[in-house]
C-alpha cells in the first residue's frame, strides 16, 4: 500500500519535471547549507580544544603567594614557599596525585656559537613533560638518570630552536645557559597552545631540575605541576597539596591568597562560550535556510493542489478516503524533501572533502604546518540531525496542503474549472 502510494507520488511529480527538480534544489541547498555550517562549527570547536590541550588536559600548576590571615600565632603576609623538603612530602603525603614535578625559571641569555637569544630557562622534573604535554619531535625528553646524574642536557622549544639553529640540526650541539654548557637532547615541533605562564613553550629551554642547580639557586621552586590519578579527583588532590604544605608552613589552609592554582578546567567556561555559541549561531543559520527551502515545497505543493482539484475529487468520488487523500500528498511531499535531501548530503560531503582544511590558528602562531587548520568533515552525526530536520520540514510542509486537498468537497471540485 505504501509502496503504492510512494509510486503514485513520484508519477505525479513527473508531471512537471522543472518545478520538481527547482524546488528539490531549493530544499538541496538548505541541507548542504546545514551540514556544513555544523561540520564548520565542529572543526572550529576541534581546534580550539586542541590549542587548550596543548597545554596539558590535567597539568594544575600551583603558585606560592602569600598568607592574608592569621593562623596559629602567624602573622597574615608571610610569604609560603616551594622546597624540596616540601615537594617530598606533598610526594609522600598525596594519595590522589599521580605525576608531580618541581619547576623553577630564569630569563638568560643563551649562545650558540655567535647567536645569542633571550630565553627562559625551567628546571623540571621528567614527570613534566607528561603533564605539560611536552614531546620532542627530535631527540628525547628529559629522563630520570637525567636527573639522578645532574647530566647538563637540554630540550629546545620550536622558536628558540629556530633563533639559534635556524635549520640546521640542533640534537648533539651546546648551548651555553649563562656561562655552562648543556647538550642539545630534543627539540620540539611549534606548539598551538593559547594558554601560557612565564613564557610560551615554544620559547622556553627545559633542562632537569637538578642540573639548573648549577646555574642559578634553586632552593625554592617558582612554581609545583601535578596531576591527579584521574580528572574527577583533582579537586581533592589539590585540597592534600594545600593541607599538606598549610601544615609545614603553619597557615590556613583555605587561605586562598596562600597558594593559586591554575588547572584546565579554569578555561572551560572560556572554551564552551566560544565554540557552543558559535556552534548554536551556525546550526540556527543552517535550520533557517533549510526551513525556508520548505516553505518552498510548501508553496509548490498548494500550487500543485489547486492544478489537480478535479483529479482530487475523482478520487473521492470513487472511494477514496479523507486518509488516503492526505498520504497521497504527503508522499509526494517526503518524496521532493527527501530526494533534494540525498542529494544535498552527497553535495555537503564533496564540497567538504575538496575544502579539506581552512587556514584558522597558523597565522596566529606563525606555523604553517597546517596542525592549526579548521579541518571540515561532515560527520554520521550531523548527516543523522540533518535527515531528521530534513523530515520535520517534509511533514511540516505537506501538512498544510495534504489538509487542504483532503477537505475537498467531491462535487466541488468536479465542476471545478
Amino acid at each position: 500500500m505504501f509502496q503504492e502510494i510512494l509510486i503514485q507520488a513520484w508519477i505525479a511529480l513527473r508531471r512537471n519535471p522543472t518545478r520538481s527538480i527547482l524546488t528539490m534544489v531549493g530544499v538541496m541547498w538548505g541541507v548542504v547549507s546545514v551540514a556544513l555550517l555544523i561540520a564548520y562549527g565542529d572543526g572550529f570547536r576541534t581546534a580550539m580544544v586542541r590549542a587548550f590541550d596543548a597545554f596539558g588536559k590535567s597539568a594544575i600548576v600551583m603558585w606560592p603567594g602569600q598568607t592574608s590571615t592569621q593562623a596559629g600565632g602567624e602573622k597574615a603576609g608571610k610569604k609560603v614557599t616551594i622546597s624540596m623538603d616540601d615537594f617530598d612530602a606533598i610526594r609522600a603525603e598525596g594519595t590522589l596525585i599521580k605525576h608531580i614535578s618541581l619547576e623553577t625559571v630564569r630569563r638568560f641569555d643563551v649562545g650558540y656559537e655567535l647567536r645569542r637569544e633571550n630565553s627562559a630557562v625551567r628546571g623540571v622534573y621528567p614527570s613534566y613533560g607528561i603533564m605539560r604535554n611536552e614531546v620532542p619531535s627530535v631527540g628525547r625528553w628529559i629522563s630520570d638518570e637525567d636527573l639522578l646524574e645532574r647530566r647538563r642536557v637540554a630540550v629546545l622549544g620550536a622558536e628558540i630552536k629556530k633563533k639559534l639553529f635556524s635549520g640546521r640540526p640542533a640534537v648533539g650541539e651546546e648551548v651555553n645557559i649563562n656561562g655552562a654548557r648543556f647538550t642539545v637532547i630534543g627539540t620540539m615541533d611549534p606548539k598551538l597552545q593559547f594558554s601560557n605562564y612565564f613564557s610560551s613553550d615554544d620559547s622556553s629551554i627545559f633542562i632537569p631540575h637538578s642540573a639548573a642547580g648549577d646555574v642559578w639557586d634553586t632552593r625554592y621552586a617558582s612554581v609545583l605541576v601535578f596531576s591527579a590519578v584521574s580528572l574527577q579527583w583533582q579537586k581533592e588532590a589539590i585540597r592534600q597539596v594545600r593541607q599538606t604544605l598549610a601544615k609545614r608552613q603553619n597557615f590556613n589552609p583555605d587561605d586562598e591568597r596562600a597558594l593559586r592554582f591554575m588547572d584546565r578546567e579554569e578555561f572551560r567556561p572560556i572554551i564552551d562560550g566560544i565554540t557552543i555559541g558559535l556552534q548554536v549561531l551556525l546550526i540556527f543559520i543552517g535550520l533557517l535556510t533549510l526551513g525556508i527551502g520548505g516553505v518552498g515545497v510548501m508553496n509548490i505543493m498548494l500550487v500543485s493542489i489547486n492544478e489537480r482539484v478535479r483529479e482530487i475529487g475523482l478520487r473521492r468520488a470513487l472511494g477514496a478516503r479523507r486518509g488516503q487523500v492526505m498520504m497521497q500528498v504527503l508522499a509526494e511531499t517526503l518524496v521532493l524533501t527527501f530526494t533534494g535531501g540525498a542529494a544535498g548530503m552527497l553535495a555537503a560531503y564533496a564540497i567538504a572533502l575538496s575544502i579539506g582544511q581552512l587556514p584558522m590558528l597558523g597565522a596566529l602562531f606563525n606555523d604553517d604546518s597546517g596542525k592549526g587548520d579548521l579541518l571540515l568533515r561532515v560527520s554520521l552525526e550531523t548527516t543523522l540531525f540533518s535527515m531528521a530536520f530534513l523530515l520535520l520540514v517534509g511533514l511540516a510542509s505537506g501538512f498544510v496542503p495534504a489538509r487542504k486537498a483532503a477537505q475537498l468537497d467531491p462535487a466541488n471540485a468536479l465542476r471545478y474549472e
